[in-house]
C-alpha cells in the first residue's frame, strides 16, 4: 500500500544562473559584437558609464543633500591647466611630419613603389544601379531608353547578359515591338558602358570588348582579339604550339598576345561591389620579446566601461531605489563577466602561443597538431569552454592574422612515430606544387612519394583532398606545354 513520506537527501548540480548565462554569452561574442552589446548596455543602465566619457556629474541636489563638494579650487585649476595643455598640444605642429609622415610607430620607409591606393566602393550601388544610371546619361531616345532597360535587367551580377535577344523582345511587348537588329544596336551602347565588357554574350565576347579598348598599335592587340573569338580552348587547354601554328604567328606575337588576354577580368560586374567590406578586429596582438614570443589583448578592441560611482553611492535600502539596487547589481554582474571574459581569452591565446611558437618562427610547414583537448587540458577548462572563446576571435601576428581555430588541426603520422599537423602537410603539399616543373608536373602519387621521403606518410587520396581543398587543379591541368 503506497503512503506519503518525505526524504532528505544531499547532491550536487550545475545551475544556470543569470551571471553564468551572462559570462557564457560574452565569452564566445567576437569584438564587434561585444562593442554592440556594452553600447546597449550603456544606454539602458545609468549605473555603467564609458571611461573615456570622463567622470559623470552628480545632480546639484544630489550634491547639496550629501553637502560634499567633489570639485575643488584646486582640482579645477589643475584640471583647466590640463585641459590648455592639451589643447596647445593638438595646435602645435607636428615635428616630425616631414621626416616620418603619419604613418604608425614602426612602418618602413617608403619604398619607392607610385602607385595610386587603391580605395574600396563604398556607395553601395548594385551593377544594374550603375548601368542605368549611365543609360539616363546617354543620349537616346524613349524608345531606346526602353530597350535598354531592358537589356540591363537582363544582365547577370557577372555583367554577362543571360537572355537572347528574342527573349528581351519578347518582355518588351506589348508595350514596344523590336526587332534583333534594334535590339542589338542598343546592346552595343551598352556594352560600351563601365565597367569594360558588360553587357557580353560569352567570354570571348566580353574579352573581345576589353581588348577593343586598347589603343590600335598595342602590340599584340590583333592576335589576343582573334585568340578571343575562336581559340580561347586552346588557350584553356594550353595547347600553345599549335595555336602558335593555327594563327601563323612567331613566339614573341604569340606570348604578348596571350599576355593581353589573360589581363582581361572574366567577371567584370564583380568589380561593381554593393556591399561595403567587413574588416576584421583583432583580440589578441603577438609580438616578439625578449624571451620568447608575446600576447597581449588589443586594448583597441576592448570595451572601456566602468562603475558609475556617482550614481552607484547614492543607492539606499529605501524602496524607491529598487529599480536602482537591481541596475546595479547587473552593471557588477557585467563588468565581472568581461573581467572572466578577457582572463580566460588571453590564458587560451597564450597557450596557443606558446605551442604554436615553431609557426610563428617558420610557417605553416612547422605548425603543430593541436586539438582543443590540449588547450583545455592545459588552463584547466573544459573543451566547450576553449571552443566558445576560439570561436570568432582573431589573433594578430607578424605573418598575418589568424582565427585562432586556425592553430587546431588533425594529425597524421609521421615516419618516426610522431605527428605532423595536416595544416603543414597542406603546406608541404603548395610548396611542391609551386616549384615543380610545368612541362612535367608532380602527380598524387608523386607527392605522396616525396612527403615520405620528408617524413610524412600521407596517402594518395589524402594527397588529393588536400589539394582539392586548396583548389588546386590535378597535374594533368596544371601542365603548361611551351610553344615552339
Amino acid at each position: 500500500m503506497l503512503k506519503p513520506a518525505l526524504q532528505l537527501r544531499l547532491g550536487q548540480q550545475l545551475t544556470m544562473t543569470p551571471q553564468l548565462q551572462q559570462a557564457i554569452r560574452l565569452l564566445q561574442l567576437p569584438a564587434l559584437d561585444l562593442q554592440q552589446t556594452i553600447r546597449e548596455a550603456l544606454e539602458q543602465n545609468v549605473m555603467l558609464e564609458a571611461e573615456d566619457e570622463g567622470e559623470l556629474e552628480v545632480p546639484l541636489e544630489a550634491a547639496g543633500a550629501s553637502g560634499e563638494h567633489d570639485a575643488t579650487p584646486a582640482a579645477a585649476t589643475a584640471e583647466a591647466a590640463e585641459v590648455a595643455e592639451a589643447d596647445a598640444a593638438m595646435d602645435a605642429p607636428d615635428e616630425a611630419w616631414d621626416e616620418g609622415g603619419a604613418g604608425p610607430a614602426g612602418d618602413t620607409p617608403w619604398s619607392g613603389d607610385d602607385r595610386p591606393q587603391e580605395f574600396s566602393d563604398q556607395r553601395g550601388e548594385t551593377l544594374q544601379e550603375h548601368l542605368a544610371w549611365q543609360l539616363e546619361l546617354a543620349r537616346l531616345g524613349a524608345r531606346e531608353l526602353a530597350i535598354g532597360r531592358a537589356i540591363i535587367d537582363a544582365i547577370n551580377d557577372d555583367g554577362y547578359l543571360v537572355d537572347s535577344l528574342d527573349d528581351i523582345a519578347a518582355v518588351l511587348r506589348p508595350e514596344l515591338e523590336a526587332d534583333g537588329e534594334e535590339i542589338e544596336r542598343v546592346l552595343r551602347v551598352v556594352q560600351a558602358f563601365d565597367p569594360v565588357g558588360v553587357g557580353a554574350r560569352s567570354v570571348g565576347e566580353c574579352i573581345e570588348l576589353q581588348l577593343a579598348q586598347l589603343a590600335a598599335d598595342t602590340p599584340g592587340r590583333a592576335t589576343a582579339i582573334d585568340i578571343a573569338r575562336q581559340h580561347l580552348d586552346l588557350v584553356a587547354t594550353q595547347q600553345l604550339a599549335l595555336l602558335r601554328r593555327t594563327l601563323a604567328v612567331d613566339e614573341e606575337e604569340l606570348s604578348r598576345a596571350i599576355a593581353l588576354v589573360r589581363s582581361c577580368h572574366p567577371r567584370p560586374g564583380s568589380t561593381i561591389q554593393p556591399t561595403q567590406p567587413e574588416y576584421v578586429v583583432p583580440d589578441v596582438f603577438v609580438r616578439r620579446g625578449q624571451h620568447g614570443w608575446v600576447a597581449d589583448l588589443n586594448a583597441g578592441a576592448l570595451p572601456r566601461v566602468r562603475l558609475n560611482q556617482g550614481y552607484a553611492g547614492l543607492v539606499t535600502r529605501a524602496a524607491d531605489h529598487a529599480v536602482l539596487r537591481t541596475q546595479l547589481q547587473e552593471a557588477r554582474w557585467l563588468l565581472r563577466s568581461l573581467e572572466i571574459r578577457n582572463e580566460t581569452l588571453i590564458k587560451v591565446a597564450r597557450c596557443i602561443v606558446q605551442r604554436q611558437s615553431a609557426f610563428l618562427d617558420h610557417g605553416d610547414e612547422s605548425m603543430e597538431p593541436m586539438v582543443l583537448r590540449d588547450v583545455a587540458e592545459a588552463v584547466e577548462m573544459h573543451e566547450s569552454t576553449i571552443s566558445r572563446v576560439t570561436t570568432g576571435k582573431y589573433m594578430h601576428t607578424p605573418r598575418g592574422v589568424y582565427e585562432f581555430r586556425y592553430f587546431f588541426s588533425s594529425h597524421v603520422a609521421a615516419a618516426d612515430g610522431s605527428e605532423i599537423a595536416s595544416t603543414a602537410v597542406r603546406a608541404k603539399i603548395r610548396k611542391l606544387i609551386a616549384g615543380e616543373d610545368a612541362a612535367n608536373p608532380l602527380s598524387d602519387s608523386r607527392i605522396a612519394e616525396l612527403l615520405a621521403v620528408d617524413g610524412a606518410k600521407v596517402a594518395r587520396r589524402t594527397v588529393a583532398k588536400y589539394r582539392e581543398a586548396m583548389q588546386i587543379a590535378p597535374s594533368s591541368e596544371r601542365r603548361r606545354v611551351p610553344a615552339r
